[in-house]
């Protein structure tokens, strides 16, 4: 995994990731969230990702949820943009995963070698294969990822 001159590890989050932490204060993405919060890691994203979020934010079965929080879109957005480290956008990476919407994620981590955290069935189907290239992929962040 890349780290960076201050030795933070990278990582790279998908939407379901982000929806989990922000939305459903899912426990499993409690950790991961602490560490983006206190800069333990440095989370990489490109405005595809961001562009993303937004755009899911609004769906008919998020919106309720957000309401429910207290918590606008906006405000989600807010903390996407203070807390991530927006980069270019990253070459194709040597895998392609069969869903188009997740290669974004791929192509970043793999352009990083950074630690990839998604829950999509199609990534996790990848795992091995992006760890040839120095990649991890899970589905939970542990406090092992983070070193």
């Amino acid at each position: 995994m890349t780290t960076t001159p201050t030795e933070r590890p990278c990582v790279v989050l998908d939407t379901n990731v982000l929806l989990d932490m922000w939305v459903f204060q899912d426990t499993h993405t409690a950790l991961v969230h602490d560490h983006v919060k206190q800069a333990k890691v440095h989370w990489l994203v490109t405005a595809a990702m961001r562009e993303e979020l937004q755009r899911v934010l609004s769906y008919a079965h998020i919106v309720p949820r957000l309401a429910n929080l207290s918590v606008t879109a906006a405000e989600v957005l807010a903390e996407f943009d203070r807390w991530s480290q927006m980069q270019p956008t990253a070459a194709r990476a040597p895998y392609v995963c069969k869903d188009e919407d997740d290669q974004k994620f791929i192509d970043l981590a793999v352009a990083h070698r950074a630690h990839l955290v998604s829950k999509d069935k199609q990534v996790l189907r990848l795992t091995h294969r992006l760890a040839r290239l120095g990649v991890p992929v899970t589905s939970v962040y542990s406090l092992a990822d983070a070193k």
